[in-house]
């Protein structure tokens, strides 16, 4: 399952993407074809919080779709509708984990740099855009964007002190996060959360595909192009710390709680790693490649 936040007709509904990613099903418009009422909440986050019982009722659905014989009708083109980011506006901040990759750690500093522990930040809720959207270029306050492609983990239940053995357990699916960064305000203020949270520099999407179409969401090819040229290529495999660890970590002594957003660190390549730098410009088209998720496209602002 692909779920998928879209506008459609000035209405903002929970929708369903087709295996062939060509269609999406709106959750409650075909709900109300079936029975006449509303069963599902309005926003991803709720229907994340049900658990299993949202899955189970989006597969009644699917199923009495399949056999109505009006699947022609109930399914939309995505050209029908506006994605948007499958959650548009988060609960809380965006959880980041900075340098995760050694070949990263390495291009933006030396092995004093590979951290030993997961290292957090976060990005506020305001960064986040969906897919396709333009990212702002913030020229006025800063000379020095640049991109980081990311698998993201959406958390799927409430969970205090998880164990590493039951940590994907608390995962309800992934997408694919720009963690979009200002590095000289990173510079300026010493630290990540300024540069880091500059209004649509969270491109996010283009859905969350549900965990059980994801083996093993640790053996993922990730690659990052900038107009056409491929700047970042690696595989989740490469981890220092795999998701497991990261929310053990996390959770410690932090309640996760469904609909929390764990970006999980981008390879080497960014645009700071090059010699001379290859920060962003205006027009700038950046296209973010998942294994099993797809593929999360946005433009700088002109």
């Amino acid at each position: 399952m692909r779920f998928v936040t879209v506008q459609q007709k000035n209405e903002t509904c929970v929708g369903l993407v087709d295996s062939e990613k060509k269609k999406v099903l709106l959750l409650n418009p075909t709900e109300e074809a079936r029975t006449g009422n509303k069963i599902f909440p309005d926003t991803i986050q709720e229907c994340i919080a049900q658990g299993d019982t949202f899955i189970d009722q989006v597969q009644s659905l699917l199923d009495w779709v399949e056999t109505s014989g009006q699947a022609e009708t109930l399914y939309l083109s995505l050209e029908e509708v506006t994605l948007l980011a499958p959650i548009p506006r988060p609960n809380k901040n965006i959880f980041c984990v900075g340098k995760n990759y050694v070949e990263h750690a390495l291009e933006l500093g030396s092995a004093d740099d590979i951290p030993e522990h997961v290292m957090v930040f976060t990005k506020a809720p305001t960064t986040v855009t969906g897919p396709g959207a333009v990212v702002l270029n913030h020229q006025a306050v800063t000379k020095q964007l640049d991109y980081e492609g990311e698998l993201a983990v959406i958390i799927g239940k409430k969970g205090r002190g998880i164990k590493k053995e039951e940590a994907l357990d608390y995962v309800f699916g992934y997408t694919i996060i720009n963690d979009v960064t200002a590095r000289d305000l990173q510079a300026k203020h010493k630290q990540f959360f300024m540069g880091k949270s500059l209004d649509t520099t969270c491109p996010m999407g283009p859905w969350i595909v549900h965990k059980s179409l994801i083996d093993n969401p640790n053996h993922l090819h990730i690659e990052t192009k900038v107009n056409g040229q491929v700047r970042q290529s690696s595989n989740t495999e490469k981890f220092i710390f795999p998701i497991e660890d990261i929310i053990s970590v996390l959770s410690a002594g932090m309640t996760l709680e469904p609909g929390d957003i764990i970006a999980t660190g981008t390879p080497a390549g960014v645009g700071k790693g090059f010699n001379p730098p290859r920060f962003l410009k205006p027009g700038d088209q950046i296209e973010i490649f998942v294994e099993s998720i797809g593929t999360l496209t946005n433009t700088i602002e002109e």
